[in-house]
């Protein structure tokens, strides 16, 4: 099944932007080629910058509070494990106490380092990290996977208070949510959102043979899909076929 995830607000757009960025890199560190490693840089620089937004550290911040006072207004019920319930708390304030304790930005600390920052300036430009542009980055690129990796992973744990943080969230999120089967007639769908919640993040998953694309929209009152198809002259084509998939809405 492929899964596909819509956010209902600039917030979560930019939780899973940066999520897809920690995967990326937590796959390209690992690996010993030095492309891998060159793309596994471009993926931090990317997470920097996506980082830099003004409000990103307390927005993570005030979610993390928000959930902890929602479970604990859980404790006394019987239906809810106690010590199932103290672990996530505990993870939640491991992330708060870690991010809080950063000074600045996520990634701050890594714009004092001069030779980062001038791979980071030419990174951009096409073929701007060529050898005789950056012979030091040229260098670095022939030293041994396990010295490159060793580095990698040195700058990367200045973004692993961020990354936990962003990983809870989500799966508490994701958690929240009861998938349900659904049908789209004629390639359409539509959904009236109950009212008195506010849902953040729209899950849909459709069998690949299908051969469909959703095409998702939605907002607080209603969500939409509508299927399309991949064709023969590379253009997206409405599908006018009834086609079963599991939606799921996370609040």
């Amino acid at each position: 099944m492929i899964l596909y995830e819509y956010p209902f607000n600039e917030r979560l757009r930019t939780y899973l932007r940066l999520e897809q960025l920690f995967r990326r890199l937590g796959e390209l560190i690992p690996r010993a080629h030095a492309l891998d490693h060159h793309f596994a840089l471009v993926t931090i620089f990317e997470i920097m910058d996506v980082a830099a937004r003004a409000d990103l550290k307390s927005d993570v911040l005030k979610d993390i509070e928000k959930h902890k006072h929602q479970l604990d207004s859980y404790r006394g019920n019987p239906s809810i494990s106690e010590a199932a319930l103290d672990a996530v708390i505990a993870q939640l304030d491991r992330c708060f106490t870690a991010l809080n304790g950063q000074n600045g930005k996520s990634g701050h600390a890594l714009t004092e380092n001069d030779w980062l920052m001038s791979i980071r300036s030419r990174i951009g430009i096409p073929g701007g990290t060529c050898g005789f542009d950056l012979p030091a980055y040229y260098a670095w690129q022939h030293h041994a996977p396990d010295v490159r990796q060793q580095a990698l992973e040195q700058w990367a744990s200045t973004l692993a208070p961020l990354a936990e943080s962003i990983y809870v969230l989500l799966k508490l999120l994701r958690d929240s949510g009861v998938p349900q089967k659904v049908a789209a007639e004629r390639g359409q769908f539509q959904q009236n959102l109950p009212q008195g919640r506010t849902f953040q993040l729209l899950r849909l998953r459709m069998d690949p043979g299908l051969n469909l694309i959703p095409e998702i929209s939605g907002n607080r009152l209603i969500v939409s899909v509508r299927l399309m198809r991949l064709e023969g002259d590379g253009r997206l084509h409405a599908c006018n076929e009834d086609a079963a998939f599991e939606l799921t809405l996370c609040a």
